[in-house]
């Protein structure tokens, strides 16, 4: 597999859909991740994606988001520079146009 760019519409309409193989990567920090995450996504801040390659090799796909689709990006690239040829980056948007759209949000 190698990696690649989804947009945040793509994600929603297969994110319910996710095997247990895969997880999704929100990389917002804590208090941005507790005010409101998408279900079952795990919380690793941009700072410490990269002390956590080996945990995430693990997953067949990695989806990774976070706020607005920078730091997605920029952990996409630590990520893929570490070896990982797993990733799904939803660079396009983040939460907040996943909480614009009406889409599901846990807290």
């Amino acid at each position: 597999m190698s990696n690649t760019l989804l947009g945040l519409k793509e994600f929603h309409e297969m994110h319910l859909n996710l095997s247990k193989n895969d997880v999704i990567l929100d990389v917002r920090n804590p208090g941005e991740y507790a005010e409101g995450h998408i279900k079952g996504a795990l919380n690793i801040p941009l700072p410490e994606v990269a002390q956590h390659v080996e945990k995430l090799k693990g997953f067949e796909h990695v989806y990774i988001h976070c706020k607005r689709g920078g730091r997605a990006q920029t952990a996409f690239q630590i990520l893929a520079g570490a070896g990982l040829t797993n990733l799904v980056c939803i660079g396009d948007a983040g939460m907040d146009a996943w909480i614009a759209e009406g889409f599901p949000v846990e807290r």
